[in-house]
């Protein structure tokens, strides 16, 4: 992998039949999210069922999630981390939030790297922290903001 490198794995088929600029998108949105950071990510576009394994595995909860993001240990440098991304739950949502699917991928993609990058949304502090850099970064690639439903 080349530093500075955004790999793109497609393994469930629906992704890019929903979206066939599906990994345009993730590259656009990674990058946006890594600004000046050189580093290296792996986004995998898969189902439910292998979010939901996955989850189950890491993080003891047995049920798919949009999206989840392994950060690299530092030794493995410049790989900073895989960001994984279940189809079923991502279309579901941006249906579900009246949002196309390319901007909730968008969205849920610069919120992996961030996580990559160490940012983290355990308190209220730190939630609004990182929604307001998701806004900034989302904004520079023409994506609305993904939370103003939910200020209203």
């Amino acid at each position: 992998m080349i530093p500075g490198t955004i790999e793109v794995e497609v393994e469930a088929d629906a992704w890019t039949a929903a979206l066939p600029e599906a990994e345009t998108v993730v590259r656009r949105a990674a990058t946006a999210a890594l600004g000046t950071v050189a580093g290296d990510v792996v986004v995998l576009l898969t189902d439910d069922g292998a979010v939901r394994d996955l989850n189950a595995r890491f993080r003891d909860k047995d049920k798919p999630t949009n999206v989840l993001s392994f950060p690299a240990p530092e030794t493995a440098e410049p790989h900073l981390g895989d960001i994984v991304l279940a189809y079923g739950v991502c279309a579901d949502e941006a249906a579900a939030q009246g949002k196309s699917l390319a901007d909730h991928l968008s969205h849920l993609v610069v919120h992996g790297v961030l996580h990559l990058l160490g940012r983290d949304h355990e308190d209220d502090a730190e939630a609004e922290e990182m929604e307001a850099e998701e806004r900034e970064i989302l904004a520079g690639i023409g994506v609305a903001d993904p939370y103003a439903s939910e200020q209203d």
